[in-house]
């Protein structure tokens, strides 16, 4: 058995771009790019960049998910009523079993780091 590479981040990597579902979107048509730069042997640990441009959708978390904003302004507010406005430097948690909706009201880019112990057994 061979011993685990260290991965240096972040990674050259292609982003995936699409708008978000239509299904969940309120305003606007927000179109976003991952790049995504790890994903475990497992499947269930992520890492990477999103960017995404203006626009509001709904959001229901099943992961844990890390994030620090590099650039812009989005605004969470949680169903009930909670509302939690993040710029660029914020650093945050959203915790699994979160749903709400997510706002970009400047064209925010972060990083993130998601852990979903679930999704590799779902595979």
């Amino acid at each position: 058995m061979s011993t685990p590479r260290v991965v240096k981040l972040p990674l050259a990597v292609v982003p995936e771009e699409g708008p978000v579902a239509t299904d969940r979107v309120i305003a606007g048509s927000p179109v976003q790019s991952t790049w995504l730069e790890y994903a475990d042997p497992a499947g269930s640990f992520f890492v990477g960049r999103w960017r995404c441009t203006p626009g509001k959708w709904r959001v229901a978390y099943t992961e844990q998910e890390y994030c620090l904003l590099l650039s812009g302004v989005s605004v969470l507010t949680a169903e009930d009523g909670y509302v939690l406005t993040v710029r660029a430097g914020d650093a945050f948690v959203i915790p699994a079993g979160f749903r709400g909706t997510w706002e970009v009201v400047e064209v925010t880019t972060k990083r993130f780091v998601i852990y979903e112990p679930t999704a590799g057994a779902a595979a």
